[in-house]
């Protein structure tokens, strides 16, 4: 398979000046010798001859690149900005080199559950081999946002949005973070590289669920995160009970039996574990 080869040009300056040369002397010639054939067909000559020169201009701007052919067959790639002249039968197909960033639209896909989701990815690329980019593929524009999207595809089908069905999951789309941007690298990096891409950078810029279960999918996580709190306070609620069982005891400020420590223990609960601010109930009697 043929490769990017870098190519030579000459200088467009003395390019410059040989168009000068041959237009000064075409508008001359037949200025000063239109009354003969000769000079009409000399200086016509200079002119197309100018004309010719003219063609085989270029300018490359820095980060930009020219990939040359000539009559089918691949001459080389222009890399180095500057102003040049060449054959002037060099088809000439401007290739950039600058990193580009493609926003992927966001793409209803399944997840490794089956869960409608809603994902969408920043892809931040360039151009390595202009030869791969030039003819390995149609428009390397147009295959980078289809293989994106097949790339997005194909990583939400091998992860989870989440472990709320199984805790044991390690990596998720949503918590996968580094993980998961560097496994999306490494795919579009494989599928890629036929057409000469580098991929510098790719990483989820939007993930979510679909909008027929994101309401149900978010009272799951509200309902969980009242367990997980309710079991905090539960925790705390009981060891408090007990600190204050053991203070009152150590410090012998009152004798209770058992029946009377289930109520304290009882009514401590209910306190600190309820949602909404105790009423109290004054005893100005005896405890018994």
């Amino acid at each position: 398979m043929e490769k990017e080869k870098l190519d030579s040009a000459s200088s467009g300056y003395m390019g410059l000046l040989s168009l000068l040369v041959f237009l000064a002397g075409g508008i001359l010639t037949l200025v000063n010798f239109n009354q003969f054939l000769f000079g009409i067909i000399a200086g016509m000559l200079f002119l197309l001859t100018a004309f010719f020169i003219l063609a085989g201009f270029l300018v490359i701007n820095p980060n930009e690149s020219s990939v040359l052919t000539l009559f089918g067959e691949y001459k080389g790639t222009l890399k180095r900005n500057g102003f040049y002249w060449m054959n002037p039968f060099f088809i000439k197909k401007k290739v950039s080199l600058r990193a580009r960033n493609f926003n992927s639209e966001l793409l209803k896909v399944n997840d490794k559950l089956g869960n409608p989701i809603m994902i969408g990815i920043v892809l931040v690329w360039k151009v390595e081999d202009t030869f791969k980019a030039a003819f390995q593929v149609d428009d390397f524009n147009r295959f980078v946002e289809i293989q994106s999207e097949s790339a997005v595809r194909k990583l939400a089908g091998h992860y989870a949005y989440d472990n709320f069905d199984d805790e044991l999951t390690d990596i998720t789309l949503r918590g996968g973070g580094e993980e998961v941007n560097h496994v999306l690298e490494k795919e579009l990096s494989e599928r890629l590289h036929i057409a000469g891409i580098n991929v510098i950078e790719a990483r989820i810029a939007h993930l979510a669920y679909s909008a027929e279960i994101a309401q149900a999918m978010l009272k799951r996580q509200q309902a969980t995160a009242i367990v997980a709190a309710r079991s905090k306070i539960v925790e705390g609620a009981v060891s408090m009970v007990e600190m204050a069982l053991n203070k009152l005891s150590e410090r012998k400020i009152v004798e209770l039996d058992d029946e009377r420590k289930a109520v304290m223990v009882s009514n401590l609960l209910v306190v600190l574990c309820s949602d909404k601010d105790a009423s109290p109930v004054v005893n100005a009697g005896s405890i018994y």
